[in-house]
């Protein structure tokens, strides 16, 4: 039977669908956010981007997130841009991804329209890449560290989608000049005159910030590429932390919260606090430390509706250490062309600025790019505007024809080589030195180190030729057994969103390089097309993105061999075939055609091997309850702003439960009769530390330290303590702790 609508109902109808398309398309766009945890395993698990064996995490600096945006047309393409808080992505990790949001969306998101990016931490849990050079010193693939990646980037993606809302994305620009220092300048300097000429500095100053706005709500996140090493956190750090940008990202998160003016969780509760400090201390007194008890409960002070991401660039020579190098042993500074003291490259380090302190120097490295990102967010007036495109393929690196230019004039086609790396690369940087009589620039190599190279594999002539002048050290690509030991096939991605393009690339560029790439493209995507990109293009580069590949230095660079030119898996032409493969995408995306597809790579998850023992079970001494205060805050204790307070708690491995979207070191408030969550171990301030009296031993203690922020508003506080533990047969129980009441004034 037939319905007939009332007039003033059909009006009504026909207005909101009015109001409806008039909102989209002054919008234009549909864009979304998303973050979700990503930390991973906070003990006994070797943290990636140093190869240092001994860098075991041991509790947590700051929590880890994974950040996204989508921007959709309403009826037409979109993209999805995931920044993680993590040394680097992953193929198995991208693989795996991709796989669930084909279960749960369809074709709506693939591996042409996702990029899933690392901002280059070197303090985050490893072992989670499938490439046996990149799980040495994990002790192999960690399954804790994979799941909470696939599992994080998928909850940010879906965060995101489910927001999708009617909005507009701005960009800006501006230089940030004290954020970054290039840590190989005679590499640097090997390029033509001619070239240097154009550019100011030797590493890229520019940070470009996407400021996304919903229609309705406002401003809901801003993303933004700029180039620094994640290596303010040392060699020798152990506590799980997003390094500058991760600081960063926070610093700015709880900026906008503040409401852009004051400190976070500065409350207006209690009033007349510093009148009254007897009374707080008699209050105090009365709050004995709790006895651990079983308890199962997440507690999450950091609960973000804005999303801001610091993401990575060409960062393959760009130090956060901006003070320069230096020997620790005579404290002059370290050889030009080498890096070195006296020869030895396990001398030579960088400086933070806030050396010799390396949280300090995060925080400042953190603080500079957020300032910078506030500068651009408030004035970005450029709107995005055009078409949503994307364009990505699968590469063979190992085996590419590349065409390059002759020296006398025309062109000749030559080959990029299967993954080797050189001596160089043993010697590390001087961010984080390797080790024995390695040293940067090493052009030449040494007998005794081809003898060992060779129990591995020996590389052949044709390898050897191909990959001059870099001297074999481990010959990654030709290495098969027990698995690949590097990748052959690579994805190159592009969006483009409006006048802003992002190329995502597999590894780190140097700033040469990574020039070299955006010049190549900008112009190129011009000839194609003046009256698309003629007018104010912008063009970013992503790195270390959907897959890891090292370095990828300019011809001229790789003919040094530095750290960055010997870590250049795929010989000397690698940077004109990624040069190449993007101008073929350039086209392909102007020309709205669809690449053929080449082989993919490969899924190795089921090769995987891990050595890494698991928690076989907790314990404490007879008596003694897990979550009890082994070494409590004095009794009657005050505290002003910028001290340091902290208790010990007999805890369980923080394997376990990894308090995902929790926290295991939470400081509360007392508000009224009720305990208040304020900080937790997602906060700057906030420290979780976690130990064993020996390697083996079942037994293990947490401690919670509290730098007091000069937000901290006065009254009373105590430090609480969340953990699992294990017990014989396999069953985990949740407890949780807290200390003796102390007061702030």
């Amino acid at each position: 039977m037939a319905v007939s609508l009332p007039l003033s109902f059909q009006f009504l109808l026909s207005l909101l669908l009015l109001l409806t398309r008039a909102v989209l398309s002054s919008s234009e766009y549909l864009i979304g956010v998303g973050s979700y945890d990503i930390t991973g395993p906070a003990a006994d698990v070797n943290m990636m981007g140093y190869a240092n064996s001994e860098q075991i995490a041991s509790g947590i600096h700051f929590r880890l997130r994974a950040r996204a945006f989508i921007v959709a047309e309403p009826q037409g393409n979109r993209v999805a841009f995931v920044n993680l808080d993590a040394c680097m992505a992953s193929q198995i990790v991208t693989i795996k991804v991709l796989e669930r949001l084909k279960a749960r969306y369809g074709d709506l998101y693939t591996e042409k329209n996702v990029a899933i990016s690392g901002i280059h931490t070197h303090a985050g849990p490893g072992g989670y890449l499938q490439y046996v050079t990149y799980i040495v010193t994990s002790l192999g693939f960690v399954r804790q560290s994979f799941d909470v990646l696939v599992d994080g980037i998928e909850q940010a993606i879906m965060q995101a989608h489910q927001t999708l809302r009617p909005g507009s994305v701005f960009v800006n620009k501006g230089d940030l000049l004290d954020a970054g220092v290039n840590r190989s300048p005679s590499s640097y300097l090997n390029n033509p005159a001619a070239e240097r000429g154009k550019y100011k500095y030797n590493v890229d100053k520019e940070m470009t910030l996407l400021k996304f706005v919903d229609s309705k709500l406002g401003p809901i996140g801003s993303f933004n590429w700029f180039a620094t090493h994640g290596t303010s956190m040392s060699r020798s750090n152990s506590l799980i932390s997003g390094d500058n940008k991760g600081a960063a990202a926070r610093f700015m998160e709880d900026w906008f919260l503040s409401g852009q003016k004051i400190p976070r969780r500065v409350s207006t509760i209690v009033s007349d606090l510093r009148q009254n400090h007897s009374r707080l201390l008699d209050i105090a007194a009365s709050y004995k430390s709790s006895r651990g008890q079983s308890l199962d409960a997440k507690v999450r002070v950091r609960k973000a509706s804005f999303v801001s991401a610091f993401c990575q660039s060409n960062c393959g020579d760009v130090s956060p250490n901006v003070l320069g190098t230096f020997c620790i042993d005579t404290g002059l500074p370290c050889d030009f062309n080498h890096s070195t003291c006296n020869g030895k490259n396990e001398l030579c380090y960088g400086r933070g600025p806030g050396y010799p302190d390396e949280f300090e120097s995060t925080r400042i490295i953190g603080e500079r790019q957020f300032k910078m990102a506030v500068g651009l967010f408030n004035k970005a007036t450029e709107k995005l505007q055009g078409k949503i495109g994307y364009q990505h393929a699968y590469v063979d690196f190992s085996n590419l024809e590349v065409t390059v230019p002759k020296a006398g004039g025309g062109s000749e086609t030559v080959k990029t080589c299967p993954a080797a790396m050189g001596f160089g690369f043993a010697a590390g940087t001087t961010d984080g030195p390797g080790a024995f009589d390695f040293k940067q620039g090493d052009d030449k190599g040494n007998a005794f180190w081809r003898l060992v190279r060779n129990v591995l594999t020996t590389p052949g002539p044709d390898q050897i030729q191909c990959q001059k002048p870099k001297p074999i050290l481990l010959d990654t690509g030709e290495m098969k057994t027990p698995y690949d030991w590097a990748p052959s096939i690579l994805p190159v991605q592009m969006f483009r969103i409006g006048q802003l393009v992002i190329l995502s690339v597999p590894g780190e560029f140097t700033t040469m390089a990574g020039r070299r790439l955006r010049d190549a493209v900008k112009s190129f995507l011009i000839s194609l097309d003046n009256k698309q990109f003629g007018n104010n293009l912008h063009v970013v580069i992503a790195g270390l993105t959907n897959t890891y590949s090292q370095y990828i230095a300019t011809f001229e660079e790789y003919e040094v061999q530095r750290y960055e030119g010997a870590s250049t898996l795929y010989g000397p032409h690698t940077l004109t075939a990624y040069i190449q493969e993007f101008k073929k995408l350039a086209t392909a995306l102007v020309n709205g055609q669809t690449l053929p597809s080449r082989p993919q790579p490969p899924d190795l998850l089921d090769n995987q091997i891990s050595l890494l023992s698991p928690v076989v079970v907790d314990s404490t001494p007879l008596g003694v309850s897990f979550g009890d205060v082994k070494s409590d805050v004095p009794p009657k204790s005050t505290f002003v702003r910028g001290q340091q307070v902290n208790a010990t708690f007999w805890s369980g491995c923080p394997r376990n439960d990894l308090m995902t979207e929790g926290s295991f070191a939470v400081v509360e408030t007392l508000r009224g009769e009720k305990w208040v969550p304020v900080y937790d171990d997602d906060d700057f301030s906030v420290k979780f530390k976690w130990s064993r009296p020996g390697k083996l031993s079942p037994e293990s203690q947490a401690t919670v330290e509290w730098r007091i922020p000069e937000s901290a508003v006065a009254g009373v506080y105590r430090l609480r303590h969340y953990g699992a533990s294990k017990s014989l047969v396999g069953s985990i129980t949740s407890f949780s702790g807290s200390s003796s009441a102390f007061v702030v004034v």
